[in-house]
């Protein structure tokens, strides 16, 4: 097994043989493969070898060549290596690089000045760069923008060096004027940065020199005032800060929508006027319903949110501009959107936005979704009270729904608002609603919760007798499993006989409980209250979930109807009546016993 010295021992070797190849092939004539050597040399180097060898036969073989290629390879290596010695002195053989240098500066197609000049622009060894300076200089007045553009930025980065100043003393005015005179875009913008950076007072007398003419400005200029005006703009106590804040304001209506988002962060973070903080949520907005990207809208939905920090007031008047973001299919964008609303809910605003996630609850089919809007809309209620009645209307036409999860949510927030209410007439329009839905549960958990609504705040005689009807309709007639006279028990999960004038008959005779818990053959049908024969199916809720098994739900209707009973026995005039719902309430919880033990 090699050691890790054998390894590198190995390595070693493979690494001679390699940079022996790559000599090989530059050595020779064919341009091909050359380049592929130069490919590889540079691979290397960028990967950590050092290849000291290289470097004479790169001069005297690869040097010379006018391929374009090869020359913009022999710039990457160029750049890569270690132009010093040990000593710290630029290379000998750099002299001759040099002049290739200058050579490229000079050449007729601009392709190749170009590609130098961006190459210059990473040197920092001034014994190079300055016998280049008058070549560089002498790009700035080339016929093609793309020599320009470079030679500008050339400049700015040899100017930006330590004593790069005294390499071009009269770099700045050199610029300015580039500033002034240039039609290229790319070009001026890249002479305009290097004033931000390295003369900023000049370039704020440019930019306020041409203030009326900004908005006529390319937009890469106008993205790097923009940028000006930010770094400027950071003492809170600048006198002129007004102006720059009037630059910026009339950026806003520029088509580009990358500059329109950076002068909106920009007023936002500069300005605490009002004015330009709804400038600001207005081109956010505007933003929003233009873009299509995901990405996009999620940061544009991050900066509303900052907005809200800085500027509540202003935001609190876009809200229903920022709601039909809701539109967008995204759940990501659906959730920022609504904890964005949710954020800036006031007493003045809550009606349209409740109106307007009703609407949005009504027609949705996604269950996620759906549930989304019920917790906004919940917390709509809790922020701002006055709207909890309108809103738990509405949210119990979902009790039914198939969203088991978001079924849950409502009935819980139901019992929230009837055990907190001071209104009266609130919580008794509740309960009655309740009643009236609750046969439309299809939830063990959310018909449990529900019978504990009915159970603890029904408290008048009417109340008490609606609930108790409601039990009993949804539960059907007992017993819930019948036993024939030969002692035969029929399957409770067989459908519920016909209906013959709103009466039950059962095709066998049931053992019948009495008030005296005595068990007797029935000879009569046993009367309930009056059902349409085609909703009974579906008004049974109670007894299918109790027939399928769930006595914890069995056990939830006794508690309940115990409750219920108990508390109309205080409200209730009538013993007779007290009694026989009693007795009711006993033979139901019979059959649910006499159910389990067939089961």
């Amino acid at each position: 097994m090699d050691t890790p010295c054998t390894l590198m021992i190995h390595f070693e070797k493979g690494s001679a043989a390699m940079a022996n190849v790559i000599n090989s092939d530059l050595e020779g004539s064919d341009v091909a493969a050359k380049a592929e050597a130069m490919k590889r040399a540079v691979t290397l180097l960028v990967n950590g070898e050092t290849l000291p060898k290289l470097f004479l036969t790169v001069v005297r073989y690869v040097l010379p060549s006018e391929d374009h290629t090869i020359q913009k390879l022999l710039l990457l290596y160029l750049e890569i290596i270690d132009k010093r010695d040990p000593a710290g002195r630029v290379l000998p053989e750099m002299i001759l690089v040099c002049q290739k240098l200058r050579d490229n500066l000079r050449h007729p197609n601009e392709y190749i000045r170009g590609v130098t000049l961006r190459f210059l622009c990473r040197l920092s060894e001034p014994e190079i760069l300055e016998p280049l300076v008058p070549s560089i200089l002498e790009n700035l007045n080339h016929r093609h923008h793309f020599v320009r553009r470079h030679a500008l930025s050339a400049i700015s980065a040899i100017y930006r060096l330590p004593h790069g100043d005294k390499l071009i003393p009269d770099a700045l005015e050199l610029v300015e004027r580039a500033v002034a005179s240039e039609q290229d875009a790319s070009a001026r913008r890249n002479a305009f940065l290097m004033l931000c950076l390295c003369a900023q007072e000049r370039a704020l007398v440019h930019l306020f020199s041409n203030a009326q003419r900004v908005t006529q400005w390319p937009d890469l200029l106008q993205m790097a005032a923009v940028d000006l005006i930010r770094k400027v703009c950071t003492s809170p106590n600048r006198a002129d800060k007004g102006r720059y804040i009037k630059i910026l304001s009339s950026l806003l209506s520029s088509p580009s929508t990358a500059l329109v988002y950076e002068c909106a962060g920009a007023l936002a973070s500069l300005s605490s006027a009002p004015t330009d903080g709804r400038a600001a949520a207005n081109t956010y907005t505007k933003l929003l319903s233009s873009q299509s990207d995901t990405n996009v809208r999620l940061i544009l939905l991050d900066r509303l949110n900052e907005l809200r920090n800085s500027h509540r007031h202003v935001m609190v008047d876009v809200v229903m501009d920022v709601l039909p973001a809701l539109a967008i299919p995204n759940l990501d964008v659906k959730r920022k959107v609504l904890d964005l609303v949710l954020g800036l809910l006031t007493p003045r605003n809550v009606k349209e936005v409740v109106v307007y996630l009703k609407k949005e609850a009504a027609k949705t089919k996604s269950g996620e979704y759906r549930r989304m809007l019920l917790q906004a809309i919940h917390e709509c209620a809790v922020e701002v009270p006055k709207v909890a009645g309108s809103v738990a209307h509405l949210l119990m036409d979902f009790l039914g729904g198939t969203n088991a999860a978001a079924a849950v949510d409502v009935v819980l927030f139901v019992r929230e608002i009837i055990a907190t209410t001071a209104d009266p007439k609130l919580r008794l329009s509740m309960i009655r609603r309740l009643s009236d839905t609750f046969y439309r549960i299809r939830s063990s958990r959310v018909c449990s919760i529900a019978l504990s609504i009915l159970g603890e705040y029904s408290l008048s005689l009417a109340e008490v007798e609606r609930a108790i009807s409601t039990i009993r309709q949804c539960l059907g007639d007992p017993p819930f499993s019948t036993v024939s006279t030969d002692g035969e028990t029929t399957d409770p999960s067989k459908p519920a006989q016909p209906m013959v004038n709103s009466v039950t008959v059962s095709s066998r005779r049931p053992v019948v409980v009495h008030a005296d818990s005595t068990l007797s053959a029935a000879t009569e049908a046993v009367s309930t209250p009056s059902v349409t024969p085609v909703s009974l199916a579906s008004t049974l809720n109670l007894r299918s979930l109790i027939l399928s098994g769930d006595f914890c739900l069995a056990a939830v209707v006794a508690s309940t109807l115990t409750k219920l009973v108990l508390r109309l026995q205080e409200v209730q005039p009538s013993k007779a009546e007290a009694k026989k719902a009693c007795t009711g309430a006993l033979l139901v919880m019979t059959s649910i016993l006499q159910l389990q033990s067939s089961s």
